[in-house]
């Protein structure tokens, strides 16, 4: 009986810990610090082709109303051409577009890049069939992944 009630603990905590990740979030630790890895995935989006459509730094945006937040900048990326056919399978896809990449440090002092799992996306939309969803997985996982190598 104890060691169900262990058992049943240890599966409770670690569904909560599961839980508290954000939903179809896509994290790889960064060999980087943070301005060198956003600065880099900046350069291979640009080298692939894409257009940047911003970059945000949200601590400077925190500074700017006198509030402290660690290293964190988004990139705002993409083309028609991906975008596009994703739209196609299901038009709401658009508030999830243009891509997003997120770098940020967390308390430890550990860079992250984290991006929108496109399959997650096709899904919130309902169009989980989309042909184009695992291009977009391997072009996102493919710039992510050279982004954070040394």
């Amino acid at each position: 009986m104890k060691l169900s009630s262990a058992i049943l603990s240890f599966a409770l905590a670690a569904a909560s810990a599961a839980a508290s990740a954000a939903d179809g979030l896509i994290e790889l630790k960064s060999q980087h610090a943070a301005k060198a890895t956003m600065d880099k995935l900046e350069e291979l989006v640009k080298q692939r082709g894409l257009s940047v459509f911003a970059r945000i730094d949200h601590a400077a945006g925190a500074a700017k109303v006198n509030k402290s937040l660690r290293a964190t900048e988004l990139l705002i990326f993409g083309n028609p051409q991906g975008g596009t056919p994703l739209m196609e399978c299901a038009q709401t896809a658009g508030i999830d577009l243009p891509l997003k990449a997120l770098v940020w440090e967390d308390a430890a002092g550990q860079v992250w890049l984290g991006y929108n799992d496109p399959a997650y996306l096709a899904q919130r939309h309902g169009a989980a069939a989309c042909p184009v969803v695992e291009n977009l997985r391997k072009a996102l996982g493919g710039l992510a992944e050279a982004t954070v190598a040394r």
